[in-house]
């Protein structure tokens, strides 16, 4: 599976360039065991520019993203922004796992299983459907599909649902 492929800008890429780094005790613990493919054979990227984000740790083939939250994740602003990038993130098909650094600290072992498990669930499903083109605020004449792409693992179904707006007789 490629990699996907993201408009990044310079200070972007400088900014994660430096967080790499400088990396906190609880995110160069996890590293040890994520780099390298020393996790099952996952290849897993650190401090990675995904638009104007920068996640922790990615694993694409998974699409599994780590996120390990420090005291600056308990305020209301940082939780708000957060689940703006998670949301983000869901709509590429990427999952984010949020994860203390205290938890990595205390019980290192338990969260690299934790990772182990949820990777190997995220390797089982089926890939995610393909992005859809954007229409820059005209539509074209005619009739017009819109596709309500539904996760299969939750539909059990092997192929997008029209929506009956949609349908032409």
């Amino acid at each position: 599976m490629a990699k996907p492929r993201y408009l990044v800008s310079d200070t972007q890429r400088q900014r994660a360039k430096s967080l790499r780094q400088s990396m906190p005790r609880a995110e160069r613990l996890l590293w040890r065991y994520l780099k390298a493919h020393h996790l099952d054979g996952l290849g897993f990227r650190r401090q990675v520019p995904m638009g104007v984000h920068i996640a922790d740790f990615v694993c694409h083939a998974a699409r599994l993203v780590i996120e390990l939250d420090g005291e600056t994740h308990d305020f209301e602003a940082r939780q708000r922004y957060d689940r703006k990038r998670d949301a983000l993130l869901a709509g590429r098909g990427y999952v984010v796992l949020h994860i203390p650094n205290d938890e990595v600290l205390r019980n290192l072992e338990g969260t690299v299983e934790f990772i182990r498990s949820t990777a190997h669930e995220r390797l089982s499903l089926p890939p995610p459907p393909p992005s859809l083109p954007r229409t820059r605020g005209r539509e074209q004449r005619g009739a017009r599909l819109s596709l309500i792409l539904q996760p299969r693992c939750l539909m059990n179904i092997s192929a997008p649902i029209l929506s009956s707006q949609s349908q032409r007789p």
